[in-house]
């Protein structure tokens, strides 16, 4: 479950210490030093700050809050190295999983249930204007967060070139891309990069990948749901790299 912090001091404590927050919730028109120092806290540590009517806070957390609650992460996050690290342990070539801007708590919790029972070593998800490891999600994931690390970063491309000199090739998924998933070479070191529901991948993350991959579509829709293209994506690496020519 979520960890709720309340009180200025308490979350302020808690930006200091570099706790893992979702999101911190502050009161309409709240001012004063530590206000200001928590909200420059927030901007520097990527920590998204909502503005919300006292009576959400008193709902939450009672009358105790003094304006200012923090959401805490379901589960800490790890570091993109610390994924890398995890593949090289068990001698198998990276297998990632990178998901830009999915802000549907249950779509990130259904991916990360399924990276984790496909054996993928990680995901990668953005600060910023994303869903986090929330109560929500980790419910969705039904169990899958006890084994599946996740790394949190500022900035998706950035991270797409460092892990392309680590040796790994990024192949973004999009409804019109470049080459079938199922012609494509997926046993290679990769992180399979995922777009927001309805937008897809942002230009800049696109740009980055390799080339990109799409699934072949025999129906009247031109696309699957985020969570369910990620699970057929993610097992056809499992066929590729485990099955053979089953």
């Amino acid at each position: 479950m979520e960890d709720i912090i309340a009180g200025r001091n308490q979350v302020r404590e808690a930006l200091r210490a570099g706790r893992d927050l979702h999101k911190i919730l502050m009161a309409e028109r709240l001012e004063g030093e530590i206000i200001g120092e928590i909200l420059s806290l927030a901007r520097t540590c990527g920590v998204p700050v909502q503005r919300v009517d006292r009576n959400v806070l008193d709902k939450m957390v009672g009358e105790r809050h003094q304006g200012v609650v923090a959401l805490a992460a379901a589960k800490g996050y790890v570091e993109v190295e610390d994924l890398l690290a995890l593949a090289q342990k068990k001698g198998e070539a990276p297998f990632l999983i990178m998901l830009d801007q999915v802000t549907d708590p249950h779509n990130l919790g259904a991916v990360l249930r399924s990276a984790e029972a496909a054996g993928a070593h990680g995901v990668i998800i953005p600060r910023r204007r994303a869903a986090g490891l929330t109560a929500a999600v980790a419910r969705t994931a039904a169990g899958a967060l006890e084994y599946l690390a996740v790394a949190r970063v500022a900035n998706l491309a950035q991270t797409i070139v460092k892990l392309k000199d680590s040796g790994l090739w990024a192949i973004g998924a999009e409804g019109d891309g470049e080459k079938l998933a199922f012609a494509s070479d997926l046993t290679v070191p990769l992180v399979l990069v995922f777009g927001s529901e309805g937008r897809g991948l942002s230009p800049l993350v696109r740009k980055r990948c390799d080339f990109t991959i799409r699934l072949p579509m025999r129906g009247k829709v031109n696309s699957l749901n985020i969570a369910a293209a990620a699970a057929v994506l993610m097992y056809e690496v499992v066929r590729q790299r485990y099955c053979g020519s089953l």
